[in-house]
């Protein structure tokens, strides 16, 4: 039952799914751009490469033979895992759906137009002239992002034509991979969004995890909790649709599927990723009988997993880095964290770090049935403590 498990992107999340794979006796070799990344720091090897480059991407995969390749990050030389999955090599969940995923503009139009799935309205602008038509198409205020991107890089909120030349030049900059091409969306004016953690196997039923709400700041992720409130006619229809696009995706692990919550509109379907997502660090809290990167290894190694349970509430809060800096970076206030009752930290171990990069996390929780917002204040102000420097 030992596989070799090439993991693409060793940050924090991938940290996560090494120590849940070791702990299955599993071995991986953990690669990213940059030596000392977080999951390389626990992985049996490591690799140092940009993931978009096709040819050292491929002289990897040679070097090691892996039995599975386990994409941790959107910024991979994509068309290259088609090959490897025709070889016999596992990618995970598959290499369709990594392909879709990374490109916002595949995974809006098999949502949209081939699954049927309720979205905000949206168009395509490869310059600055089309941006400005689909601005006014869609109307103000409106929502630009780059096709392909991560963590809220290039997005914007546009409120007038006047911000669309500036939203098109950060919009590109913020791009990752060759496409320079834009999606502009309608703003949702929603009550909520929330993340539905979904979990396909190979030979057993879609598992869908408690929801977990989030906040966002520039489309970066800054808090999550577990369970999140939401009308059960709202979640049917989410879990109706995580069904749905991640069997036309195809493939075994976890996802992180994305949605709007309106109480006047329903559910509108955002987006999503196909690994561990970043608000799913709230179950390191315990919240669930399983956490997100258990679950996840499971998958993918086409263990059975009979059900998710939520065993009890939970919260978590980043601590973010307010210097940049190429030395190691040192914390402060450590103490006043571990101190609390009911209570996780999770320091990272990124080697380099820069203004508002994530370095680590607080999470707290608390039995079903407590109050929401007061773990939420707790677990905010306890990651505040924690200065970076």
């Amino acid at each position: 039952m030992t596989k070799k498990i090439l993991l693409l992107g060793s940050g924090e999340l991938g940290k996560e799914f090494v120590i849940a794979a070791k702990r299955l006796g599993q071995h991986v070799v953990a690669c990213d751009s940059y030596p000392g990344a977080p999951a390389m720091q626990v992985a049996d090897e490591c690799e140092v490469f940009s993931m978009l480059d096709g040819e050292a991407l491929e002289k990897a995969v040679r070097k090691h033979q892996p039995d599975l390749i386990v994409p941790e990050i959107e910024a991979i030389r994509t068309e290259r895992l088609y090959e490897f999955e025709q070889e016999g090599i596992q990618v995970v969940p598959s290499a369709r759906a990594v392909n879709f995923t990374m490109n916002r503009k595949a995974i809006r139009d098999l949502a949209a137009k081939e699954l049927g799935l309720k979205t905000a309205r949206y168009f395509y602008a490869k310059s600055l002239e089309e941006l400005k038509e689909a601005a006014e198409k869609v109307g103000f205020p409106c929502v630009v992002k780059p096709l392909m991107s991560s963590s809220g890089k290039g997005q914007s909120l546009v409120k007038s034509a006047d911000e669309l030349e500036h939203a098109w030049e950060y919009g590109c900059s913020g791009s990752r991979g060759d496409i320079k091409e834009l999606i502009v969306e309608e703003f949702i004016r929603f009550d909520s969004e929330i993340t539905l953690l979904t979990v396909t196997q190979k030979n057993g039923p879609t598992l869908f995890c408690p929801p977990i709400g989030h906040v966002q700041k520039g489309g970066d992720y800054r808090e999550s909790f577990q369970p999140a409130a939401i009308d059960p006619e709202h979640l049917k229809q989410a879990q109706e649709m995580a069904e749905k696009v991640t069997r036309a995706l195809t493939g075994a692990g976890i996802w992180g599927v994305e949605f709007f919550l309106s109480h006047e509109n329903g559910v509108y379907f955002s987006e999503l990723s196909p690994r561990p997502h970043d608000t799913g660090m709230v179950t390191l809290a315990g919240t669930q009988n399983l956490t997100e990167f258990e679950l996840h290894c499971r998958a993918v190694l086409g263990l059975p997993i009979p059900c998710v349970k939520l065993e009890r509430m939970g919260a978590s809060a980043v601590i973010l880095s307010p210097i940049a800096s190429q030395e190691a970076p040192r914390y402060r206030g450590m103490e006043e964290v571990t101190a609390a009752e009911d209570t996780d930290l999770r320091i990272f171990g990124k080697p380099t770090t820069r203004v508002n990069r994530r370095m680590g996390v607080v999470v707290c929780y608390a039995p079903v049935g407590s109050n929401m917002d007061a773990l939420r204040d707790k677990t905010k102000a306890l990651a505040g403590k924690v200065e970076v420097y």
